[in-house]
């Protein structure tokens, strides 16, 4: 991509992340280094999804390959399309696949779009009753009030039915989410806004919403595994019809599943069947879900394999990297080799550049990032998939900032490579002792003569 075109504050916002070491929530377009392969094929995805259509990928690669980086490149993407985006990772503790239930809430409180944050259920929502409220007065049949404006209840009434007739599907199965769309709606309108609140967090699947709320409603419980499933039916409803044709859902880290006890395991991953099974059945029009994982969780026995109805839905032959097929229902991801490391850091030395003092160019030229990426690449045991988010830090923190600010800074005589502990992550930090331990079992002759 060229860097030309990227305004001023989305290359100051790429450039703090890589500062800070993590990975940048715009802009990953930039870095995209040998994920051209898969655009054709995604986007063919996408829009089968908008049409109506389901999608599931499963994405994998060992640790470091970029599986987050590629997760959110692709739900940038999908925004570009109007999708709303919700990244989950997925936990024992935190955010148990078995429990769908919980899944649902954090796919809530992470709902995006390419105009609101996290979480934006209830902007959603009232971009839904909005559209709601105009397809009722372009049917004329409102009549209009003393003051010759639509009569609000008669609004209200035909925005009510029409919803019904929305959510019909859903409400067969879940009628407790159109009652408390409808206790919502009540409840804005009459300018009660603790009762609204309440009523958003219960549709968004939040424990421990007053009893008092509820009964506004109609309602009562909290949400469970199966009503969860009717939930995200019932919302993809709502996005489709408030001008989102769909939503990606991101399912990271999921090998995490492999660490747990083994019928916890095997609860979530029959969990994920189900929904297999469920999108499979056209219940979730507008659905793109992608799941994240490694090898050993694909391949492995305390993965995938131990639910074989599973292991048979994402079987994929992998040969020659060169001919691996971005249509299929299991994708890896190739990592990073020595040349695509380069390009990544000639391409971020760009972006900077554009802001910067004109001798970043010249100083940091492509001869000194080949000389940085390598030396990185050998503090970490020359893994390159394992080098790219420290490489960058290093780039930007240590030696772009200070060309930038100081004259007199020459990377090559002021600055040379020291990686500790601290500033890496645990895999990171792996292959930099094992590379420390090689080292040491390299036999010197010391003999003096």
């Amino acid at each position: 991509m060229d860097v030309a075109g990227v305004s001023p504050a989305r290359r100051r916002e790429v450039i703090d992340a890589l500062r800070r070491g993590t990975v940048p929530r715009a802009g990953l377009d930039l870095f995209a280094v040998g994920l051209e392969r898969f655009e054709g094929a995604l986007d063919e995805e996408l829009s089968a999804v908008a049409a109506k259509g389901a999608v599931f990928k499963a994405v994998r690669g060992e640790y470091g390959s970029g599986k987050t980086f590629f997760a959110r490149w692709m739900a940038e993407r999908a925004k570009r399309r109007g999708f709303a985006v919700s990244e989950i990772q997925i936990s024992e503790t935190e955010t148990p696949l078995h429990r769908l239930e919980t899944v649902y809430r954090r796919l809530v409180e992470r709902l995006t779009t390419s105009s609101h944050r996290p979480s934006a259920l209830r902007d959603i929502i009232d971009a839904w009753f909005f559209a709601l409220e105009e397809d009722v007065l372009a049917e004329g049949t409102v009549p209009p009030d003393a003051e010759g404006m639509p009569d609000p209840g008669a609004l209200q009434l035909g925005v009510d039915e029409l919803a019904e007739r929305r959510l019909a599907s859903v409400a067969r199965t879940t009628p407790a989410f159109a009652a408390a769309l409808r206790g919502y709606r009540r409840a804005a309108l009459a300018e009660d806004a603790v009762t609204a609140e309440a009523l958003i967090a219960w549709i968004g699947g939040q424990p421990n919403v007053s009893a008092a709320a509820k009964r506004s409603a109609g309602i009562k419980g909290d949400l469970d595994h199966f009503g969860a499933l009717g939930f995200l039916q019932g919302l993809l409803t709502v996005l489709r019809d408030s001008g989102h044709p769909g939503i990606l859902v991101v399912l990271d880290e999921i090998e995490t599943l492999q660490r747990v006890r083994s019928d916890v395991r095997e609860r979530g991953l029959n969990a994920l069947r189900q929904l297999l099974d469920e999108m499979d059945g056209g219940r979730f029009p507008g659905l793109y879900l992608m799941v994240t994982g490694t090898p050993a969780f694909y391949d492995g026995r305390q993965g995938v394999q131990r639910l074989a109805p599973l292991a048979q839905r994402l079987a994929t032959d992998f040969a020659d990297p060169r001919f691996d097929n971005p249509r299929a229902v299991q994708i890896r991801l190739p990592g990073f080799d020595a040349d695509g490391l380069v390009r990544l850091g000639t391409r971020v030395r760009d972006l900077y550049a554009r802001d910067a003092d004109p001798r970043v160019a010249s100083v940091v030229n492509d001869a000194y990032v080949t000389e940085l990426a390598r030396a990185v690449t050998g503090e970490l045991g020359g893994k390159v998939g394992l080098a790219p988010r420290i490489f960058l830090r290093k780039l930007v923190e240590q030696v772009l900032d200070r060309v930038d600010q100081f004259a007199e800074f020459d990377p090559r005589k002021h600055y040379a490579l020291t990686l500790s502990p601290a500033e890496l992550s645990e895999t990171e930090r792996n292959a930099w002792r094992q590379r420390a331990a090689d080292a040491d079992d390299v036999e010197l002759d010391l003999d003096v003569p």
